[in-house]
């Protein structure tokens, strides 16, 4: 960072890679999901800032309009104020002294994640130039015909006192009671079903399904209204579902969002009979009274009047709640600005359907188009002091100007001094701004070198919970406003969740700080943590019993490479993804194996040359260049479908398996033995230099920190250059031809050892002890491999120089291991119990008939035959043949443990 090589140069001629953070919210802290959402940013901008491209990731934060404004408001509170002893534009003052003391410290945070955003780009959403971008979108849309203000149905929070976004509203499952009433008398009566009766105070109707023959007679009549005397009409309209309750539904066309639409289709009144903090206005007994306490208040005097005429059940239902505050919503007819998204929306689904925008995974893209082509126009005014406040002004007479200042509505509209103008009193909802994030931050509406630069964006990775609120309002004002896409790619992935798959939310008290993971921390000081400002604090016990339960010892300290690496494994394409601190230790442990690796290979070629072309390698220095290549193709297939699970699992397999497990000490067996020439060990050293170099700047990106400073301690050991890994080429796969006949040849020497170590491992000889080994049925090319690689075998094995049995010849009574056709016989003399040996054979003869059975029933069906591939029917071809042989090998060493049985 120091070193400016995060540092974005729109001047560059190198091709642009460009991705803008979600901006978090600048009172928050750095969550789980920031961590894994950042982690897969990183990871795609530091290699493509590795392959030359001419990289920015600009970070910024949110204003997050309510929950700021909340978080302020408390801070007023415990000093015994308001925000209305300050007024607007002092409590206004005082959010801003707030976020410059206290707001944004996820930024630093981002440091501990090895964010490599551009620093010196940083943006926030209330910036004066973000700031002239939405006052001019919100003019434009104004005058375009495509932002208006009217009486409509929305999300309400009567303790925020204001209108609530679909994503600021949580829904639970509550339990409620579903009340049956009689409305009118005798034949013209009707029953309807609600959860809601207090709202019957504003019914306007009765609504039936057009098709119910229970109510045909009743459509068109009117019925007496409960408690009110008011009559109102019984319409028909198919909305009604016949099966709920009684099939017969009250409408409340001012207190619930289904109702609002049947009125408007009926030209029914609206009757609002609350007011904006849920208290009952109309007029009568239940005035003043709270809505939950009218509940129980109305259903009583409609039980004195008789009008409850079923038992009262429970019911349990799905109910909104205020994110900020945990409040029950309250939908309410209410006068706000809107955006008219139809013309808009059909602009954001043609450009996915046109490959303008692709998404990835592509199945979501049929969950985009569900809500692109069935929006509603979107509620744009916020009833709160902090944010983006409407740029519009009202005169005596109501009428309305829009401008970005009072001056220049005043300039447009010829109105002078002596003509009073009001200004709107609201706020424009956080998503306004945040819809423009991806331009408005290049400077927007000005022609600016970062805009011709950097727009379009490469790619957005975000979580497939704002596709909706977020990336189809990107997209909707990129295309309004700059001709063009916002993007070119989306990356949605899933949401973390707990390692018991639930959401992890406070209240439930898993939620877990990536940097405790990164840092560790004990037991109390987590409890403590977890328990800090519960909103429920009757909750704490439970709280501290799980936590107990699950990190008895607190968390330890994992580091924030095997974090990320963690989070790229978790990188699926599943909507929820189950987060196990006992994964991040998995990678802590591979952090520690390829540090000990590299140890190795520091100390190996210290001071010896390994570089050079003239390099002659052998077949196993061959082998891991080849396994090398692969592991890369799989990573850069990985990248190109955003399946970065994909990557850190070959990455993380050839290193664990196949780099350390094998060929470190594969190499220790050339540069340990006097029987190795100098050109034998500079070939070893080099390919373990080459090897262990190329893989660290395959890791880098996933796991920055490790990556570094091995890669300039690797580099220092081969006396090689290199400024930083951040900068050095990203490895192509084509760099590393497949070699099949090293592999082949190396596949059968890991069997060879692997099939020694077996017979060790079950009959518990001592890995110390060297032991005989007789191979019977060899054919030529076992010979050869053989030959070339004896020292491999032998030392790691264990074993002496193996005796090769002639043909004809009775092969001793030993423990078998089978290399194709190559019997590998540990002669059980002196070694083994023949009692236990045979045992072992007798379950690896089972397990293989099993195996064979299993095969040669799916080789018999015919559809199997026909429709499965050929190279898969081929396959399992030959391994029936290899089990048939297996089988018959297993029989003939178990007749001999039956002879040395019998001696």
């Amino acid at each position: 960072m120091q070193a400016g090589y995060f540092t974005a140069d729109a001047d560059s001629p190198a091709p642009p890679f460009t991705i803008m953070i979600p901006p978090p919210n600048v009172t928050g802290s750095l969550h789980i999901g920031h961590a894994l959402d950042h982690t897969l940013i990183d990871a795609l901008v530091r290699r493509r800032r590795m392959q030359g491209y001419n990289t920015l990731w600009l970070p910024g934060m949110d204003h997050a309009g309510i929950a700021t404004q909340n978080v302020v408001e408390r801070e007023l509170a415990k000093e015994g104020a308001s925000r209305h002893d300050l007024g607007r534009e002092a409590f206004v003052e005082r959010v801003w002294q707030w976020k410059a003391e206290y707001g944004g410290r996820i930024l630093g945070q981002m440091r501990k994640l090895g964010d490599s955003v551009d620093w010196t780009r940083e943006r926030f959403t209330m910036d004066e130039g973000l700031s002239r971008a939405v006052q001019t979108i919100f003019k434009r849309l104004f005058d375009d015909g495509l932002i208006y203000r009217a009486d409509r149905i929305i999300n309400w929070c009567p303790r925020c006192m204001t209108a609530l976004s679909d994503i600021e509203v949580d829904h639970s499952d509550d339990e409620g009671e579903l009340v049956s009433i009689r409305y009118g008398d005798g034949d013209s009566s009707v029953v309807v079903a609600t959860t809601r009766v207090e709202t019957m105070l504003g019914d306007t109707a009765v609504a039936v399904h057009p098709d119910d023959p229970r109510y045909t007679h009743l459509v068109g009549t009117t019925v007496e209204l409960p408690l009110t005397g008011r009559h109102i009409p019984v319409v028909a309209d198919p909305h009604v579902d016949p099966e709920f309750g009684t099939g017969a539904v009250k409408v409340t066309p001012a207190h619930d969002p289904d109702d609002f639409e049947i009125g408007r289709r009926h030209d029914l009144p609206s009757l609002t009979v609350m007011d904006e903090r849920g208290v009952v206005t109309a007029s009568g007994p239940f005035e003043g009274l709270d809505r939950f306490e009218a509940r129980p208040a109305v259903l009583a005097a409609l039980r004195a009047e008789g009008r409850v005429v079923a038992e009262i059940r429970p019911y349990v239902h799905a109910v909104g709640h205020c994110d900020r505050c945990g409040t029950t919503v309250e939908p309410r007819l209410s006068l706000q600005w809107f955006v008219k998204v139809g013309p808009l929306a059909k602009a954001a689904g043609d450009a996915v359907r046109d490959g303008r925008v692709r998404i990835y995974p592509g199945q979501l893209a049929a969950r985009y188009f569900d809500w692109v082509d069935d929006m509603h126009d979107w509620c744009i005014s916020r009833q709160l002091w902090w944010g983006h406040r409407i740029p519009a002004w009202y005169d005596a007479a109501g009428r309305v100007y829009v401008g970005r200042s009072e001056a220049e509505v005043r300039a447009a509209h010829g109105l002078g001094e002596e003509i009073a103008l009001r200004r709107d009193e609201d706020v424009l909802d956080t998503w306004f701004s945040s819809a423009l994030w991806p331009f408005s931050t290049q400077g927007w509406p000005q022609p600016t070198a970062a805009m011709s630069a950097y727009y379009p964006t490469s790619v957005l990775v975000t979580g497939f919970d704002i596709i909706f609120f977020w990336v189809a309002r990107m997209i909707m004002m990129g295309l309004k406003f700059t001709g063009e896409v916002p993007f070119r790619e989306i990356y949605v992935h899933g949401l973390i969740r707990d390692h018991d798959g639930q959401k992890m939310s406070k209240s439930k008290g898993n939620v877990i700080d990536p940097l405790d993971i990164v840092d560790g921390i004990g037991l109390e000081a987590l409890i403590a943590k977890r328990t800090a400002g519960l909103m429920q604090p009757q909750m704490k016990p439970a709280i501290e019993r799980a936590t107990r339960k699950q990190f008895p010892q607190g968390i330890a300290a994992f580091g924030t490479d095997a974090l990320r690496m963690c989070f790229a494994s978790l990188a699926t394409q599943s909507r929820d993804l189950r987060f196990d601190t006992a994964r991040v230790e998995g990678y802590r442990n591979f952090c520690n194996k390829l540090w000990n690796a590299a140890r190795y290979v520091t100390i190996s070629v210290d001071g010896a040359a390994a570089g050079g072309d003239a390099v002659e390698l052998g077949v196993a220095d061959r082998w891991i260049r080849s396994r090398l290549g692969a592991a890369l193709a799989r990573a850069q297939a990985g990248f190109a479908d955003y399946r970065l699970d994909t990557v850190v699992n070959a990455l993380y397999e050839f290193t664990w398996h196949e780099f350390c497990d094998w060929y470190v000490e594969l190499s220790k067996t050339v540069l340990q033995s006097d029987d190795s020439n100098a050109a034998q060990k500079h070939a070893v050293r080099h390919t373990l230099v080459g090897t262990l170099e190329t893989l660290l700047r395959a890791l880098h990106p996933l796991a920055p920190f490790i990556s570094e400073e091995i890669w300039q301690r690797v580099r220092a050991a081969a006396g090689a250059a290199g400024e930083t890994v951040m900068l050095a080429p990203y490895p192509q796969a084509a760099d590393f031809a497949a070699d099949p006949e090293a592999e082949r040849e190396m596949a059968w020497v890991r069997q060879f050892i692997l099939g020694v170590r077996q017979i060790r491992g079950e009959m518990d000889i001592a890995p110390s002890r060297k032991i005989d080994v007789v191979l019977q049925d060899a054919g030529a090319a076992d010979l050869a491999f053989l030959a070339r690689n004896m020292g491999f075998v032998r030392r790691l094995a264990g074993i002496e120089v193996p005796r090769i049995l002639e043909p004809g010849r009775p092969a001793p009574v030993g423990a078998v291991a089978l290399l194709g056709s190559l019997q590998i016989l540990v002669p059980m003399a002196g070694l083994i119990e023949p009692s236990a040996e045979k045992e072992r054979l007798a379950k690896r003869q089972r397990k293989a008939e099993t195996d064979l059975q299993k095969l040669q029933a799916k080789a018999a069906n015919a559809d199997f035959a026909r429709n499965a591939p050929a190279e898969v029917v081929a396959r399992d071809r030959a391994r029936i043949a290899e089990l048939q042989t297996e089988i018959g090998q297993l029989q003939a060493q178990a007749a001999r443990i039956r002879a040395l049985l019998q001696q």
